[in-house]
């Protein structure tokens, strides 16, 4: 066997293609495989499937897997055919899908490393622009996204997470039930859920599907969902409340430093978070303070109280000890807390929805931790379509039309 005939039969070229010539050549050394379609035979049209003749043929190139440590390119030249009906068109080679400069293998190769360095680094192992492997990546994770099935969506969960610095933020839309990333978008207005709309048409869904929606409490996205979701139950997340029932027990905190309390010094992590999630000193710490000041603990135990109410069993208890603690947070004389209290009756249906639904954002905040990994998987790049691109690599669960590497 020819080493023409032994790279004509690995490659898998079928009948119609072979292997003419092989070069190991150049600085650094490369294989470079030309391959060349059996004289006398005909090609299918990609339009009517008749049957042609070449008309002309013009020369490519492809990136293919390497040559032990090698680089390998195939070159051709590809035929173009005469159809009676359609014209001339260029024939589709086997090794490679239309328009890319890599076999299918190669890209298998790059989805593959894709999925577990950053493109950057993934260029650098391959020897590569980053923008070729962009292209590839963007091809098949847009054609998997354009085919997703949202049919069946009905709870959504809804938040923002930064893009860049700068406060350059992106939407984004999950599945509530099975976490699975459905769009990004950019900015955090309330055309963000009109693109959402739009795009669930898109993907074999409808607006009316959807049945409740997790948000903070941003006025946007409260417009958003009731003007393209009128039908869905707007759910207040109940850790965006804990966060700001947080940022109020901080403002106690600084307020007393302020009025001068050296003993507040370097207590910020044990004022902060939940008691198990501390150590036994700053539990200690905790306490001490608490008792020390007591606007502290009164503040103090307002967060807490808030936090125990959420394991209220059903919504009608929820809503009686939510309503007592509304009354106490005014009657507190801790500014605050009483901001807070105005905050919950002004967005009181949302936040009892939750006793109903039992809806929280903690899978997009999961999923948030996903997409910050993909915006370094995607450093450095150049627009928001590459981190879009890795999102929805990473967390969009899609089902990847990409050819194994047997």
């Amino acid at each position: 066997m020819t080493p023409e005939e032994l790279f004509t039969a690995a490659l898998g070229l079928g009948r119609q293609w072979r292997v003419a010539q092989c070069r190991f050549e150049g600085e650094p050394k490369r294989l470079e495989l030309r391959l060349e379609h059996v004289p006398g035979e005909h090609f299918e049209c990609p339009h009517c499937r008749a049957l042609c003749g070449v008309h002309d043929t013009i020369e490519r190139r492809w990136r293919h897997l390497n040559f032990f440590q090698y680089r390998c390119e195939l070159v051709a030249k590809v035929p173009r055919i005469w159809c009676r009906k359609d014209g001339v068109h260029q024939v589709q080679v086997p090794w490679a899908r239309e328009g890319s400069g890599f076999t299918l293998l190669m890209e298998a190769l790059m989805m593959v490393l894709s999925a577990e360095m950053p493109v950057d680094a993934m260029a650098d192992l391959l020897g590569e622009h980053d923008t070729r492997l962009w292209r590839v990546l963007m091809h098949y994770v847009e054609q998997a996204h354009a085919k997703s099935d949202w049919s069946t969506v009905r709870r959504i969960a809804v938040d923002e997470t930064s893009a860049r610095r700068g406060h350059r933020y992106v939407t984004t839309v999950l599945d509530a039930e099975n976490s699975r990333l459905l769009l990004m978008v950019e900015g955090r207005s309330a055309e963000t859920l009109g693109a959402f709309a739009k795009a669930l048409r898109e993907h074999g869904g409808d607006p009316s599907q959807i049945e409740a929606i997790a948000m903070d409490m941003s006025p946007a996205y409260v417009k958003g969902a009731t003007e393209h979701f009128p039908q869905a139950r707007i759910v207040f997340d109940k850790f965006h409340l804990m966060v700001l029932a947080g940022q109020a027990l901080d403002e106690v905190r600084r307020e007393l430093q302020r009025e001068g309390t050296p003993e507040l010094k370097g207590a910020l992590w044990s004022l902060r978070g939940n008691t198990w999630n501390l150590t036994q000193e700053r539990q200690e710490q905790r306490k001490n303070l608490c008792r020390q000041y007591t606007r502290l603990g009164r503040a103090m135990s307002l967060r807490e109280t808030l936090q125990a109410i959420y394991a209220s069993p059903e919504r009608q208890v929820g809503e009686a000890e939510l309503q007592w603690w509304c009354g106490w947070a005014a009657r507190s004389r801790l500014s605050p807390f009483r901001t807070l209290a105005k905050t919950i009756r002004q967005h009181w249906e949302g936040i009892l929805a939750y006793f109903d639904t039992r809806m929280t954002s903690a899978a997009i905040e999961a999923v948030n931790g996903v997409i910050q990994l993909a915006k370094r998987m995607a450093r450095g790049f150049k627009s928001f379509v590459y981190f879009r691109t890795a999102a929805y690599h990473r967390a969009g669960k899609l089902t990847l039309a990409v050819p194994t590497i047997a």
